[in-house]
C-alpha cells in the first residue's frame, strides 16, 4: 500500500506497518484511492477531515447562485396602460437577475382569444429583448399561455 501524507514519509509499506504508524501518531489510516495499484492511503485525523469537508460544502452551497422566478400575469384583453405598467416590473425583475414567467390566463370563454394572448407575449418578448432572452416561446397549457424569459448575463 502506498502511503502519502503531510506528517509521514511517503513510500510503499505493508498494511500492518501503515496501521502501526497511524496508531503511533494517534491518527486514522484512510484509503484515498482504492483502485490504484498499489492502493493509496493517507494518515489523517478523520473527524477533522469530515468537518473540513462539510465546511467546504457549506461554503460552496452559499456561493451557488439561486434562481429566482418572478411571475407576471396578463389577460387576453389587457389594455396598453396595464401592459406598460407590468412591462416596467418585468424590466426591473430582469435587471435584478431573476427569471421571468409571463403568462396570459384565459377565463371562461376568453380562450377563443388565444391568438391575442400569443401576440401579447411575443410583443413583451420583443420589447424586453435588451434585458433578457426568451427561454421558452409562448405555449398553451390548459387555460394558461406561458413564456419564460431569462436575464442576459452581465459581461
Amino acid at each position: 500500500m502506498r502511503l502519502v501524507g503531510d506528517n509521514v514519509e511517503m513510500g510503499v509499506f505493508p498494511i500492518r506497518e501503515a496501521l502501526d504508524k497511524a496508531e503511533e501518531l494517534g491518527l486514522d489510516l484512510v484509503e484515498i484511492s482504492p483502485k490504484a495499484d498499489p492502493p493509496v492511503c493517507k494518515i489523517i485525523d478523520y473527524k477533522k477531515f469530515l468537518y473540513e469537508q462539510k465546511k467546504r460544502e457549506k461554503v460552496m452551497k452559499a456561493k451557488a447562485t439561486k434562481v429566482i422566478v418572478k411571475e407576471i400575469r396578463f389577460g387576453p384583453n389587457t389594455d396598453d396602460h396595464d401592459y406598460d405598467f407590468k412591462k416596467k416590473h418585468a424590466e426591473k425583475f430582469l435587471k435584478e437577475g431573476a427569471k421571468l414567467k409571463a403568462y396570459v390566463f384565459f377565463k371562461g370563454r376568453s380562450i377563443v382569444y388565444k391568438d391575442k394572448g400569443e401576440i401579447l407575449l411575443l410583443r413583451l418578448a420583443q420589447e424586453l429583448e435588451e434585458y433578457g432572452k426568451v427561454e421558452q416561446m409562448p405555449k398553451l397549457e390548459g387555460k394558461r399561455m406561458t413564456m419564460f424569459i431569462a436575464p442576459k448575463t452581465k459581461k
